[in-house]
């Protein structure tokens, strides 16, 4: 670890352009870990880095610190290109979306990741499976490296920490929760933190309750589907998680899948559990994540997403 970390540091004291991205439609564990490593460079080495980021940034993600920071990636010049870009928490090459190109172009890569990625992108990666947030990865290093840190690096580590577990339900091991108390310590603020991300627009509230409200029950209970239209997915901000909550909470409800039409045949898949590991149900359908969240898309149509979501129950 010491030898990457003199790495890190030469790489990035040698660049004179520095680009931060992660995965397409950014949650709050890939951009609190993207503003906070940008951040982190901009106090340790006085050098200002851009992040850049493809699709949708949620809205209940919009008054976290350095938030105006973030720049859509088609407001970056064509061709432009960066002698040191940075990936955090982008799972695999197919997540990055429009960055790609960006990435590509670039001279050295470095990765931090807590994905399981057998294709890595990164020349120098501080990549761990057994993290439940990639802002933890982050934060070993601070640590490690002795960098210096403020109030706004603390708070989106944290915030980045708080959406990747779920308000801490999705829990690998008691590293989060050690990590989490040292961030509080230092003066991560969680309540207000907490009041930040509980922004949603109206309309994706009312999208998300109708269809916990019209959801599917099976397997004697124990399995809950819920679906949400091509029409009504226009109106959802994010990626469902107050359908996949509420639905969780049921008595005698184990698992809890959403699918969500993207476009005609582009199903998007969410699959949480509370007892049996899930992560490789999304990887049958060529997605992934953790243990007992995890995702996919397919190119199909939603009749037959549905079916084959619930065959690949079977036997469970």
């Amino acid at each position: 670890m010491k030898n990457k970390i003199n790495i890190l540091k030469e790489k990035i004291q040698n660049a004179k352009n520095i680009a931060i991205s992660g995965h397409k439609n950014l949650d709050g564990d890939a951009l609190g870990s993207a503003l906070a490593l940008a951040k982190i460079i901009e106090l340790n080495f006085d050098k200002k880095v851009s992040v850049i980021y493809d699709g949708n940034i949620p809205k209940d993600l919009r008054y976290i610190p350095l938030r105006d920071e973030a720049c859509y990636y088609k407001n970056i010049p064509e061709g432009s290109k960066f002698d040191l870009y940075i990936l955090v928490d982008y799972g695999t090459k197919i997540h990055l979306g429009g960055v790609e190109d960006f990435v590509k172009n670039s001279d050295f890569i470095i990765e931090f990741d807590h994905h399981y990625n057998d294709d890595v992108y990164g020349d120098l990666c501080f990549d761990d499976v057994n993290k439940a947030a990639t802002a933890q990865i982050i934060f070993d290093v601070v640590r490690k490296a002795k960098f210096k840190i403020d109030k706004d690096i603390i708070d989106l580590l944290m915030l980045a920490i708080i959406t990747d577990t779920g308000n801490f339900k999705f829990v690998r091991n008691s590293d989060v929760f050690i990590d989490a108390a040292q961030l509080v310590d230092m003066g991560a603020d969680v309540s207000n933190i907490v009041n930040l991300l509980n922004n949603k627009d109206k309309k994706t509230v009312l999208v998300e309750s109708l269809a916990a409200a019209n959801a599917e029950f099976h397997m004697n209970g124990r399995l809950v589907m819920a679906t949400i239209s091509g029409k009504d997915y226009k109106k959802l901000d994010g990626r469902g998680e107050l359908v996949l909550d509420i639905l969780a909470k049921i008595h005698g409800v184990e698992f809890v899948v959403l699918l969500k039409e993207h476009l005609e045949n582009q199903i998007g898949i969410s699959f949480r559990s509370k007892t049996i590991p899930v992560n490789e149900i999304a990887e049958s359908f060529g997605g992934g994540g953790h243990l007992f969240a995890a995702g996919a898309v397919i190119m199909d149509t939603l009749e037959n997403v549905h079916k084959k979501v619930l065959n690949s129950f079977r036997g469970l």
